[in-house]
């Protein structure tokens, strides 16, 4: 354990919790690097066993609208400049970056809200539940998804889940720091507080992997069309018919 946690002695001499040891930080991006570059090679030596890529000619189909691909990118923005002003300090570099930290933090925590009311009331929520017939379609190719596939939705609750983490230890850790709001108060005794730290920092390591991650596979060049449609917001029909169940999304035409 003490490999993960830090201790500290409190004001009364007690040990109590101070954070994440960031040796960890290594040990995920190693981890990572490791895990995609091995990915990589697999999926080139599988490459002659392809069929032909469907193309991106013709016909199209909607498969982002424009606010979603917003969410996306001010999302993507934020996270990325949280994980940038909170590692920084880390490894030695020393800027101003607090506020910057807690300002998109903030702005993380008021996207992230709209992203769960507009998914709950205005978009197809249940396109993205994971069902016990996902789980197969890594290992059956004859098991075509619907408008998400197993892995974008496992990808989108592993985010969710760290995001969220991210987000209520961030907000608890802001509640003890001088802002434009309020003074600070000191009001939480350093026992909890260390342990806001360390799940702070767990979920930070976890964001990190998993920004990675999505960095990696959107850049994948079987994977690219998905991430022209974040930009653009449509796929192609050939691309939409080689990757999707037809019976279970049927998407709008484009303009």
């Amino acid at each position: 354990m003490g490999e993960i946690v830090r201790y500290k002695r409190d004001v009364w001499g007690e040990e109590v919790i101070l954070g994440v040891s960031w040796d960890l930080l290594w040990v995920v991006a190693v981890s990572i690097l490791v895990l995609l570059a091995a990915h990589a090679i697999i999926m080139a030596a599988l490459a002659n066993k392809k069929i032909d890529k469907p193309s991106g000619d013709g016909a199209r189909v909607v498969r982002h609208e424009a606010v979603d691909r917003w969410f996306h990118w001010v999302m993507a923005g934020s996270i990325l400049v949280l994980i940038a002003t909170g590692v920084a300090p880390i490894v030695g570099l020393r800027f101003a970056w607090l506020e910057l930290h807690w300002i998109s933090g903030l702005l993380l925590a008021f996207i992230t809200l709209f992203h769960i009311v507009r998914s709950l009331f205005w978009q197809d929520f249940k396109s993205m539940i994971l069902s016990p017939k996902d789980f197969g379609e890594p290992f059956d190719s004859s098991l075509m998804p619907g408008k998400y596939t197993f892995e974008q939705k496992g990808m989108h609750w592993a985010v969710t889940v760290v995001v969220l983490a991210v987000i209520v230890t961030g907000l608890l850790m802001f509640l003890q720091i001088d802002s434009p709001f309020w003074e600070r108060t000191n009001s939480m005794p350093e026992s909890q507080l260390g342990l806001v730290f360390l799940l702070h920092g767990l979920s930070t390591l976890a964001l990190v992997a998993l920004a990675s991650t999505h960095i990696y596979f959107a850049i994948r060049p079987e994977k690219l069309f998905y991430t022209r449609s974040m930009f653009k917001g449509w796929i192609s029909e050939d691309e939409m018919k080689a990757n999707h169940n037809p019976e279970l999304w049927a998407p709008k035409q484009a303009d």
